[in-house]
């Protein structure tokens, strides 16, 4: 069983940043989804790919993967860069 650890990202809709700081392990689908041949869903057998844990931190996550076996691989979040601009910058 293989899974990602990643820090939940910002919501691209919205100005806040709750919840930015939980860390995710989600499992890698272990089969291709592919179409139901009654109504052409897409579906497959691997429940696990439903699964996704929260955490406070990158370490606890870390720590849960490996008290139960788990291959985790974990993906850095991108530095934040701030665009410091004026609003008398739009005029100029």
């Amino acid at each position: 069983m293989s899974a990602r650890i990643y820090q939940r990202p910002k919501n691209a809709m919205q100005s806040g940043k709750a919840l930015c700081d939980q860390w995710i392990l989600e499992f890698v689908p272990a089969e291709a989804r592919k179409p139901d041949p009654l109504m052409g869903w897409a579906g497959s057998g691997d429940t696990q790919v439903q699964v996704q844990l929260s955490f406070p931190n990158k370490d606890d996550a870390q720590a849960y993967a490996a008290k139960y076996g788990i291959t985790a691989r974990v993906y850095a979040s991108p530095a934040k860069r701030l665009k410091i601009q004026a609003y008398a910058d739009n005029f100029k």
